[in-house]
């Protein structure tokens, strides 16, 4: 009977914790820091604030704790420390957020993702600063504004150019075959893309994101249109249920149907993204009657679809020439990320990381390099032929000029009043020297002829290291070593505790430049080769990170071994 009765009471307070917090992830970016917290089930929660100091406490009801705390945050400007506090009632477990300034947080809860990758989750949004006004239509301004020529838009001198890198923070994007992530290769190459088009006369970039954060779809569109940028190009890494589909696509504004069995995969990738990142809604919903919603976008979006669908066609012509092309032509699809009204935009897909063979290519750094290049290349094909009002590109600036040289000024000086290279007036002008006299007069080019995509080093490069536990470490002290963080660590290792053992080997993506220092004591009978097939790098890599005059080494020597 006394048995009995111990096991009834036992089911009985089983539901008082019947909830569980497994993790809880922080995802600093420039406008908010996201909190993530894992929870075994969706949970029942309040919260309330405190001022001087200021905290955000959260009650997180009948759960218990199976994970670390407190947390330490470093690289947010507005939360400094998590932690636990006294709870009002045994049945729940209350989290205290220490806030460096005050600031109006958003919580809201996700359900888990159907392709398995997060369970239950609460998120916590702590903005930076004051939000923009303009991220919420009135009545006064939700009809949408017919689509304007983009010769007709006043800009400044500068083409502006926003890059979106698809994915990031909480959403991985698609994972390859060897558990590579998509949202890694987008920034590696659009940070690649960034700095080809960054070193032409007249272009600028922005980045919808230039770090590991999430950004939500209407949240990137928005940063195009508050820069008044003149394209928008989101770049990404295509998937699909089999491995055997490879090559590169660029996709479209078309707001009727899907029209192939890809574009259908990736509109419900992006569905995918939303759930993973939690945001707003995809796609405007303002408006019940659906026919007259497709007729207000399909004159919102004519102008900038054509546009896009130009540029489209250039980047598939200038990618097909370094890389395999999935399709030839611009695929037509309905998705966030392409609904800007005045600013044409386009997807490119740079590859299949579903496909074991591309999935390596994807983050080969002479790929990367070539990709990039390759859409630098048709972005300015595309403005030559379709310069935008008001730039350097339009009227009177892209003819040929002559210009008078006054005292202090140089070659280069000039170049850049007049947003050209220094190398095109010398060509234009066929100068030996760079060498100036005051009242000479020299043909200036015009800029549309002279525009190129110079050659450029790149140092936006990463690799993927295995890291062997030593006694007395632990995540955050090896995610300082290699200058990343502890929960980039634990999704690319899968692991669902900070917990380590002596020996474990685990897999960490970094930045070339922030690999430490690799050095080897010459052993008897080791020579260069035998060195080098080691650690898997050239005999010159070697000879050059140590200055060596000859090949000729001594037993105890020590010798630095680059990364690459």
């Amino acid at each position: 009977m006394i048995t009995v009765i111990t096991a009834f009471t036992f089911f009985i307070s089983l539901p008082t914790f019947a909830n569980a917090l497994e993790g809880l992830r922080v995802w600093p970016s420039p406008d908010e820091t996201r909190v993530v917290i894992d929870l075994k089930s969706e949970v029942d929660f309040s919260y309330f604030t405190l001022s001087s100091p200021s905290r955000l406490v959260v009650d997180l009801k009948h759960t218990t704790l199976a994970s670390k705390l407190p947390i330490t945050v470093k690289d947010s400007p507005v939360l400094s420390k998590v932690r636990k506090s006294s709870p009002p009632e045994k049945s729940t477990y209350r989290l205290v957020f220490e806030l460096k300034k005050a600031s109006k947080a958003e919580l809201f809860k996700l359900k888990p993702t159907p392709g398995g990758q997060y369970g239950h989750r609460l998120v916590i949004d702590f903005p930076h600063g004051a939000k923009s006004s303009s991220t919420k239509p009135t009545a006064s301004n939700t009809k949408p504004a017919v689509s304007k020529s983009i010769t007709q838009v006043p800009r400044k001198q500068d083409i502006l150019i926003v890059i979106d890198p698809g994915h990031g923070g909480e959403d991985p994007g698609s994972i390859g075959p060897s558990r590579k992530y998509e949202k890694n290769a987008t920034l590696s190459i659009s940070k690649k893309l960034a700095a080809n088009l960054n070193a032409v006369p007249g272009i600028k970039t922005r980045l919808t994101r230039n770090s590991d954060y999430f950004v939500n779809l209407n949240r990137r569109v928005a940063i195009a249109r508050e820069n008044e940028a003149h394209l928008l190009i989101s770049i990404h890494a295509d998937a699909f249920t089999t491995p055997q589909p490879r090559g590169g696509s660029v996709f479209v504004l078309n707001t009727r149907r899907a029209n192939t069995e890809i574009s259908r995969w990736i509109e419900n990738k992006e569905k995918q993204s939303e759930l993973l990142g939690g945001s707003g809604a995809a796609f405007t919903g303002n408006i019940a009657d659906k026919n007259v919603n497709q007729t207000l976008l399909d004159l919102q979006f004519s102008h900038s679809q054509k546009e896009g669908y130009k540029l489209a066609k250039e980047i598939l012509s200038e990618m097909g020439k370094v890389a395999k092309l999935h399709n030839s032509k611009p695929i037509n699809t309905s998705l966030a990320v392409l609904r800007s009204p005045q600013i044409p935009s386009v997807l490119v897909e740079t590859g299949f990381i579903s496909n074991p063979t591309e999935e390596k290519l994807l983050f080969q750094r002479s790929h990367q390099d070539k990709l990039a290049r390759s859409i630098a290349q048709a972005v300015v094909k595309y403005l030559k032929a379709n310069p935008p009002e008001g730039t350097i590109l339009s009227g009177s600036s892209s003819k040929q000029t002559s210009h008078k040289v006054s005292r202090g000024e140089s070659l280069s000086v000039i170049a850049k009043k007049y947003g050209t290279s220094t190398q095109a007036i010398m060509k234009s002008n066929g100068l030996k020297s760079s060498s100036l006299a005051i009242g000479q007069i020299l043909k200036i080019p015009g800029t549309a002829d002279s525009l190129v995509v110079p050659k450029i080093t790149n140092t936006v490069e990463t690799k993927t290291v295995t890291h062997v536990v030593k006694s007395g470490e632990y995540l955050g002290k090896i995610a300082s070593k290699y200058k990343v963080s502890v929960a980039s660590i634990k999704r690319e290792n899968r692991l669902k505790s900070e917990t380590l053992k002596v020996g474990q080997k685990l897999k960490v993506t970094v930045s070339l430049k922030d690999i430490p220092l690799r050095r080897h004591k010459v052993a008897r009978g080791e020579f260069l080769g035998k060195i080098a097939s080691k650690y898997g790098v050239s005999v010159n890599s070697i000879r050059q990170a140590n200055k060596l005059r000859s090949d000729e080494l001594a037993i105890g020597q020590v010798l630095i071994i680059p990364h690459k």
